[in-house]
């Protein structure tokens, strides 16, 4: 834990605590068996975006895990709002992670639950119109022999602390150093990346892979089709080869943290056109257009 990290404040079960004594039990299912639901997400000016898509994924995780945890969302928010106000923190990362709590070493849960409730925030730069992005520029992406598990084995749309299959696909980027994964399902088509959900354009739409397929239904992903529907864009969901990737006019990422990311390169092929990095016509709007969003909803359009 870095020193700054230590200066922070987490909330664990009911009470904020200093970051380094956050602590949960070793016989704690979320640690023992990723027996857990969790949500990633961004507040700015103070306020979690879109927090009530954040509460109705979550929800929705523990309701396929079957774990009937009793906390309303209302009191999950009121943690929200006091790990940030403790930090004295208006733009933040927050990771609100629910487990089924410590129960017997058997691998089957009891029904009642006594959930271990843990929120963390830690700082990230404004957002909005002239935001600094968190991102490391635009990405390389790489083609994993990783791929994702069918949806009937581990649902893709519950978000769990079991993110193995992420871990292996990331683990084969330490040979070329790419930046994120390009994960496809157990057919062969593109699903998404370790972390991110994936859109790419070829001049006729902006495409990305339909949640028909293994893909968790990313807030920000659901907000970049909003804003490209508002502008007239024509959003296709469907189920795509990585060839079509590969020669795609450009391509960007999207996840809360890095909001929109443009894609350089995929496999060592070029996708915005001269492979200078600077980010295509139709990522830049999109980027923009969510910026925008941004500031009229979170800082009272300061900026515009």
């Amino acid at each position: 834990m870095s020193d700054a990290d230590r200066d922070l404040r987490y909330h664990v079960d009911g009470d904020l605590v200093p970051a380094s004594e956050a602590t949960v039990s070793v016989e704690d299912r979320g640690f023992a068996y990723g027996d857990a639901a969790f949500e990633t997400m961004r507040a700015y000016g103070g306020e979690p975006f879109r927090w009530d898509a954040h509460a109705d994924r979550l929800r929705d995780t523990c309701e396929t895990l079957g774990l009937d945890h009793g906390i309303a969302d209302a009191e999950l928010k009121r943690r929200v709002d006091e790990t940030l106000a403790a930090n004295d923190l208006a733009d933040a990362y927050v990771k609100c992670s629910i487990t089924r709590g410590v129960q017997p070493g058997t691998l089957d849960p009891r029904p009642e639950v006594d959930p271990t409730v843990v929120v963390i925030a830690k700082p990230l730069p404004r957002g909005g119109v002239g935001g600094e992005p968190v991102h490391g520029g635009p990405a390389a992406l790489q083609t994993t022999k990783t791929r994702k598990a069918d949806d009937r084995a581990i649902p893709a749309a519950a978000k769990t602390h079991n993110y193995l299959n992420g871990i292996l696909a990331r683990l084969e980027l330490r040979v070329t150093g790419a930046d994120e994964a390009l994960m496809l399902d157990p057919d062969g088509h593109v699903a998404e990346g370790a972390t991110s959900n994936l859109f790419f354009a070829d001049g006729a739409a902006l495409r990305t892979p339909s949640l028909d397929g293994p893909i968790l239904p990313g807030v920000t992903r659901a907000t970049v089709i909003e804003v490209a529907e508002e502008e007239g864009i024509p959003v296709e969901e469907g189920t795509y080869a990585p060839d079509a990737v590969r020669e795609a006019d450009e391509a960007f990422l999207t996840n809360s943290t890095w909001e929109v990311r443009p894609v350089a390169t995929v496999d060592g092929i070029a996708v915005d056109g001269d492979g200078d990095g600077v980010a295509g016509p139709l990522t830049t709007l999109i980027s923009r257009l969510f910026d925008r969003r941004i500031e009229e909803k979170h800082y009272d359009g300061e900026r515009l």
